[in-house]
């Protein structure tokens, strides 16, 4: 299998084609292999040969029937692959299928008509020429009976040399009978072969084509009683080929055609069972098979493209002379042109006909102009299409290859321009879209890198005294976040906290919080450097004054209050007006355990005290860098053992829920069920709780919580 399978790849992949892969495939290749094997060696001399040329043929239809699908495979998938080719098909289906159909109707109803029409043109000459040897019998047998009344009991009659009839007959002969008795008729060239036997069932005006004497006849017969004496005249013009071409006169050629059934059925019903048929030798008869015909007239030449022949059977009433049956087995097939039928059908108006033909060449050709301009139409309206189709499918490929300032051309206003229309701007609106996510893109990375540099301004480690432990987080609602919590130890036991809400979101909250911070951290660490400074000029003699006034200075800068008055300031000369910031200060003395602190605005820090009371740290006054030339109050709390600070933003308090804001009685009820736990695992079950409380919910606002416990 696997020598099979490498053989296969190599001979398609000389063709430059992929491998076969079906089992269709597979198999018709193969059959092709083996059908050109068995083709070489099918030229070897002797039975062998023979045979190996058999079991080609025998691969070959194998392989026909193998083809098949494989054909109508390629069709569906190459050929048709393209929308112009199955509009084609289409359209070939649709408008040629019904034409061919409805042509080959109106052919067929043409040829069955024009071969009614011939059939009929044929009988009705039958029908004349017997019309006419019926009316010369009536007038032959009313003279015959005269002549009989005059001369009683003759054994003869004399007629005159010329019948009276205007038309020549070959074989015609008139017997004539008085009381049964057989007349002679004179001249003897009336009386040609044997008389036929005037039957018993004979009416008194007869005329048919009749079987009698093993030929077919145009037979005439008159039975008129005079005198008591009953005469019977029979005129017989013999079926054969000068007399058909007589009645194919005009029309083309016509053939009597008599089968072999006919001369078995009548001699079954004749009384004496005599066989009645077409002798081999007789004049005038062609001997085909099992059946006789008697042809006679010529097919003349085609006049047009189109006089083609047509040729149509019908089926001859025949009487059988004997016994007035009804004689099976004789038809006449009339062979003729249309040409001939149309002279006919207006051999009364020649003017007439001529005016037809016009007209009817007329409307086929007007007929074969709207075909035509159908056509051009359908073409054009294909094409427009089609080309609409092909612009689309380039466009959506240039799309896929990244060329999203492709355009399709729209020259037209139909539901095909339109598409093209949407098209172009669903090409524009990716294109912006890209754009826009370029830019987001952009943007989201230069959040995350503000995002990093944010999270480094923010406490980092364990910050904590031996007297207080210290917690803070914050969550930000974005990326970035506008609220603001800072730990700032100085000395031994002194430490400055802060915590603020920059009013609005996202990155400009995240620029003013930015600003916030460093203007606190310098006036802070200026304070310190102060400190320092007038410290170390105390030691020094002669610079006591200046140490004094640079440690007066330095304590300036920890005082809440002066903090925020020189905050304010700062903020409202350089942001714009609608900015500011709520802002909570404090000074915590360690050795002393007492905390001073001013509020500008923010929501109240609460103090837990260990016998479960709160107190709200709200001494301060308003915002930070709304007004100007504004002051803050301070005021000082001194902390026992075990009491919790707990300073937080409004995004700890204010998410709400179908049952209202979490509110600040459910933090200090978090905090008192957990306050036994370390100051980190209690600000996560105050985040838990929240996340809890706002559920599926966007997080409405930053989440800033700052946790100090005296130890």
């Amino acid at each position: 299998m696997g020598q099979a399978r490498r053989f296969e790849t190599v001979v398609f992949r000389r063709l430059r084609r992929d491998p076969p892969q079906g089992f269709v495939h597979r198999t018709a290749f193969w059959l092709l292999a083996a059908y050109v094997a068995l083709a070489v060696l099918g030229f070897l001399p002797g039975r062998a040969g023979v045979v190996l040329r058999a079991t080609a043929e025998l691969d070959f239809f194998a392989l026909i029937v193998f083809c098949v699908p494989l054909v109508w495979r390629f069709v569906f998938v190459y050929l048709l692959w393209k929308v112009r080719n199955r509009l084609i098909v289409t359209y070939l289906l649709m408008g040629l299928a019904p034409v061919v159909l409805l042509v080959t109707l109106g052919v067929i109803l043409l040829y069955v008509f024009a071969g009614q029409f011939a059939i009929f043109a044929a009988n009705g000459v039958i029908g004349s020429e017997l019309t006419h040897i019926g009316a010369v019998n009536a007038s032959l047998a009313e003279r015959i009976a005269h002549l009989l009344d005059h001369s009683p009991r003759p054994t003869s009659v004399a007629l005159p040399e010329a019948v009276p009839t205007d038309r020549e007959y070959t074989g015609l002969s008139i017997a004539a009978f008085e009381d049964g008795r057989p007349v002679t008729v004179t001249p003897s060239s009336l009386t040609a072969g044997a008389p036929p036997i005037a039957p018993a069932w004979l009416p008194p005006n007869f005329s048919s084509i009749v079987y009698d004497q093993g030929r077919l006849w145009l037979r005439a017969a008159n039975r008129l009683t005079l005198d008591g004496h009953t005469t019977v005249v029979i005129t017989s013009v013999p079926l054969e080929k000068e007399n058909v071409q007589a009645i194919a006169s005009g029309l083309g050629s016509v053939s009597i055609i008599t089968t072999q059934e006919l001369g078995a059925a009548a001699a079954h019903r004749s009384p004496d069972r005599v066989q009645m048929q077409f002798a081999p030798g007789s004049p005038n008869v062609e001997i085909n098979g099992e059946s006789s015909a008697i042809t006679g007239g010529t097919l003349p030449a085609a006049t047009h493209f189109y006089d083609i022949p047509v040729t149509f059977p019908e089926p001859l009433t025949t009487i059988n002379w004997k016994n007035d049956a009804q004689a099976d087995g004789v038809y006449a097939y009339v062979t003729s042109r249309p040409s001939l039928l149309y002279q006919r059908l207006f051999i009364t108006s020649l003017v007439m006909r001529d005016i037809v033909r016009i007209a009817l060449i007329t409307i086929a050709v007007l007929f074969g102009v709207l075909e035509l301009l159908a056509f051009l139409a359908a073409v054009r309206l294909n094409r427009t299409i089609t080309s609409s189709v092909d612009n689309l499918y380039t466009g959506t490929v240039a799309i896929d290859g990244g060329n999203f300032a492709h355009r399709i051309p729209v020259r037209r206003k139909d539901q095909l321009g339109a598409l093209s229309r949407s098209f172009n701007d669903m090409a524009a609106s990716l294109e912006r879209l890209i754009a826009e996510q370029r830019e987001k893109q952009r943007l989201q990375s230069e959040l995350a890198i503000a995002q990093e540099v944010q999270a480094n301004l923010f406490p980092h480690g364990q910050i904590s005294l031996p007297m207080l432990e210290l917690h803070g987080t914050c969550v930000p609602a974005r990326t970035v976040s506008g609220d603001y919590y800072d730990f700032l130890v100085s000395g031994a036991g002194g430490l400055g906290l802060a915590l603020g809400d920059i009013s609005g979101k996202g990155i400009s909250a995240a620029l003013l919080m930015a600003t916030l911070y460093s203007a606190v951290r310098a006036y802070r660490f200026a304070g310190e450097e102060l400190i320092a400074e007038g410290t170390a000029a105390l030691t020094r003699p002669g610079s006591r004054m200046a140490g004094v006034e640079e440690m007066e200075c330095g304590e300036l800068f920890e005082e809440p209050a002066r903090m925020l008055a020189l905050l304010n300031r700062h903020l409202y000369r350089s942001t714009q007006p609608e900015k500011y910031a709520t802002l909570f200060l404090a000074h915590y003395d360690g050795p002393t355990r007492r905390l001073v602190y001013s509020n500008g605005g923010h929501l109240p820090p609460l103090l837990l005290r260990t016998d479960d009371t709160v107190t709200r740290l709200d001494c301060g006054g308003m915002v930070v860098g709304l007004l100007d030339n504004l002051s803050w109050e301070q005021g000082t709390e001194r902390f026992s053992p075990g009491d919790i600070l707990i300073a937080y933003s409004d995004g700890v308090t204010e998410p709400e829920n179908d049952f209202g804001e979490f509110g600040e009685e459910r933090l200090l009820d978090v905090v008192r069920q957990h306050r036994h736990l370390p100051l980190e695992a209690i600000s996560e079950r105050v985040l838990q709780s929240l996340r809890s409380w706002i559920g599926d919910q966007e997080q409405p606002d930053d989440i800033t919580l700052v946790l100090a416990r005296q130890r």
